[in-house]
């Protein structure tokens, strides 16, 4: 797959990402009935889901900065997956499997987002100096 490829698919995503989950999360801290009341539905005390709706504003804030925090990124992308897992296994115990699907679209989106984001940022990993010194004088 070719670099522009990656990209366009990459910040289409988190655009998507951007959408959906800072849609929530404004939902989530002006109490929307919507989302508000399925939430509670769901057994979640109203004071989690104004720090649910804070933590997707703020990170969907640094997921749109290019080329930036990418280590933070990847916690972001990691509470992101946290996110629609627990919000899968809620609905499936409370509202059933048809309650699902949004979590299910989103874990898709989410996960070609995350694949291009390694793609294109490869994680590069490295030994401390002091580590390699303490290696290469043994060797």
């Amino acid at each position: 797959m070719k670099t522009l490829t990656a990209k366009t698919i990459y910040w289409t995503g988190v655009a998507l990402t951007s959408l959906w989950f800072g849609a929530s999360g404004f939902c989530e801290l002006t109490k929307n009935p919507v989302v508000w009341d399925i939430t509670v539905k769901l057994g979640y005390p109203s004071h989690f889901i104004y720090i649910l709706g804070v933590a997707k504003l703020s990170g969907i804030a640094l997921l749109l900065i290019p080329n930036k925090l990418l280590r933070l990124k990847e916690w972001i992308f990691a509470g992101i997956f946290f996110d629609i897992i627990f919000a899968f296994l809620s609905k499936i115990a409370v509202l059933g499997f048809p309650a699902t699907i949004d979590a299910i679209v989103a874990f898709v989106m989410v996960s070609v987002t995350y694949a291009m984001f390694r793609k294109l940022y490869p994680a590069r990993y490295a030994l401390p100096a002091s580590t390699q010194s303490g290696i290469a004088a043994s060797l």
